[in-house]
């Protein structure tokens, strides 16, 4: 099935490409995207982070390890020494030792003593109240780290384990490092309170630590502030959305752009919407009453010469060429009485564009209405219906104006069907579109005119008579006056036409977003489609 050109002659874009394209420059994609990106980044840069903590970690645990060494070979000679006895100035040793906020505490289990609660604490620097030693000393005993200790007295044992201290703070015990002596089992405990050690991960997951802590809720604080002013410009664009329909279902106005907006960068453009709206309403109230007021001025002086003419008739009986004037007076009576009518339908169908009440309107029950109201001419022109409804499509319309759309097709249709011929009116949906299209069996268009009969006052001549007159498809006798019937030769109902009808269809359905063409069928006739798009 081809698409109709536009009036330049370029083929018309397919429609399935529209909804992807339209998909693709979506703000709720776009939102999508920027919240993947902002779910994305913070965990690629979490784990560069953490690599690099890694780093860190290990060397800081090593430099306590070094650290613990260093002054368990410090005070090795002093307890070597110790006979039985504990030195009197190991606390003030130890403290002589101890650099910046390390802390050195000093476990010993006698010998002859076994098992993990036989160490004790002997001396601390700086000094540590009791109560904390036993803390410290429980805990380390419940982590199984003096029970291994105890079992060969020998190796260094880098450790990361957080301690209460006694004043509410924390401090961080970064190694133990043991020395056998005959004395007994030592043990020198290193912990650490400065913040290089205390701020790492060491022993606490990384997201944890307080610079974690504060760049997420920095970047959580950005995101958010990001997140709301993306979904604030886009409620403000649906809340347009929702007035523009407001507008559409409610001609009498009342909705307003700007009393909906909340966003101030948009209450200019809100603005111009409202100025827009009222500018269009005024135009369509101007063209309506142009419209009257010239089919009323031409309208009145057309009677008078209709009834002056009456009296002319009988004074030119005797004479014949007088009575063939008074006819053809009559007949371009007759043709100028139907153009101003057109004309002032064409300016009520403009009028209509600019302003024109729109609800979501169910095509299948539409077709059923305006069918219902066919009964008398399928009677009388002996013409029937087929109506096959595939799918039940809305579009978002003005019912009056989709009727006349329907409504122009089919007459044009049952105007050139032939007696006993059918109308064969098919209602589906393609993706996001619904088609309509309507059959008839006549003898068809032109090829080179199928575009052309949507054009306006355009006729290829005269309806075909009945089948076995010798009008075949493409003649120009038959469908090619397609577009409200012919010109001012007349239509199958014996009335004058100009060629409006599917003009006017033509600009109600591409007002409506959609497209409208026509083909000759294979079997003989013309089958006009519509495509409309469907309602969100």
């Amino acid at each position: 099935m081809r698409e109709a050109a536009d009036d330049a002659g370029a083929p018309a874009p397919a429609a399935g490409d529209e909804p992807p394209r339209r998909f693709l420059q979506s703000l709720a994609l776009r939102l999508v995207f920027l919240v993947i990106v902002f779910v994305t980044v913070p965990i690629l840069i979490y784990q560069q982070f953490r690599a690099a903590d890694l780093e860190k970690r290990e060397l800081l645990l090593q430099s306590a390890q070094l650290q613990g060494e260093l002054l368990a070979r410090a005070l090795a000679s002093l307890l070597d020494d110790a006979d039985g006895i504990i030195p009197a100035d190991l606390s003030d040793r130890l403290a002589a030792l101890a650099e910046g906020d390390a802390r050195v505490k000093l476990l010993l289990r006698p010998r002859g003593v076994s098992g993990a609660y036989g160490f004790f604490y002997v001396a601390a620097a700086p000094p540590v109240t009791t109560a904390s030693l036993e803390r410290e000393r429980q805990q380390l005993i419940e982590q199984g780290i003096l029970g291994r200790l105890g079992m060969t007295c020998s190796g260094n044992t880098p450790l990361a384990l957080r301690l209460p201290t006694g004043d509410e703070g924390e401090e961080l015990i970064t190694s133990i490092t043991p020395l056998n002596t005959d004395f007994g089992c030592w043990a020198i405990v290193i912990s650490q309170a400065s913040e290089a050690y205390l701020g790492s991960s060491i022993d606490r997951q990384y997201w944890r630590t307080p610079e974690v802590r504060v760049a997420a809720m920095i970047y959580v604080a950005m995101a958010a502030l990001v997140l709301l002013l993306f979904v604030s410009i886009w409620r403000s664009l649906r809340r347009f959305g929702r007035v523009a329909r407001q507008i559409g279902s409610d001609a009498a106005g009342g909705a307003s752009f700007a009393a909906q907006n909340t966003v101030p960068e948009l209450h200019t453009v809100a603005q111009d919407f409202d100025r827009l709206v009222d500018t269009l309403r005024r135009s369509a109230e101007s063209i309506r009453r142009a419209a009257e007021d010239n089919a009323h001025a031409f309208k009145t002086p057309i009677g008078v010469i209709r009834q002056a003419v009456e009296p002319l008739r009988r004074l030119a009986q005797p004479d014949a060429r007088g009575r063939q004037a008074i006819d053809m007076i009559e007949q371009a009576l007759s043709r100028l009485d139907v153009l101003v009518s057109c004309a002032r339908q064409m300016d009520e169908v403009t009028a209509d564009l600019h302003d024109v009440p729109v609800a979501e309107v169910g095509l299948a029950e539409l077709l059923h209405r305006t069918l219902s109201g066919y009964a008398a001419v399928e009677a009388a022109r002996r013409v029937h219906f087929r109506l096959a409804v595939r799918a039940r499509p809305k579009v978002r319309a003005s019912e009056d104006q989709l009727g006349t759309v329907i409504e122009n097709v089919i007459d044009n249709a049952v105007r050139f069907s032939p007696v006993g011929g059918t109308v064969t009116i098919t209602l589906d949906r393609s993706g996001a579109m619904a088609d309509l299209s309507i059959a008839d069996e006549g003898p068809g268009v032109h090829p080179d005119n199928l575009d052309r009969i949507f054009d306006r006052y355009f006729s290829e001549g005269s309806p075909a008579p009945p089948a076995g007159n010798g009008a075949g498809e493409g003649e120009p006798g038959g469908d090619g006056a397609n577009g409200d019937g012919a010109g001012a030769n007349g239509g199958g109902d014996g009335e004058p036409h100009f060629g409006i009808g599917l003009w006017i269809v033509r600009r109600h359905v591409e007002a409506l977003g959609g497209r409208v063409h026509a083909e000759n069928r294979p079997a003989g006739g013309l089958r006009v489609m519509l495509r409309l798009p469907r309602a969100v």
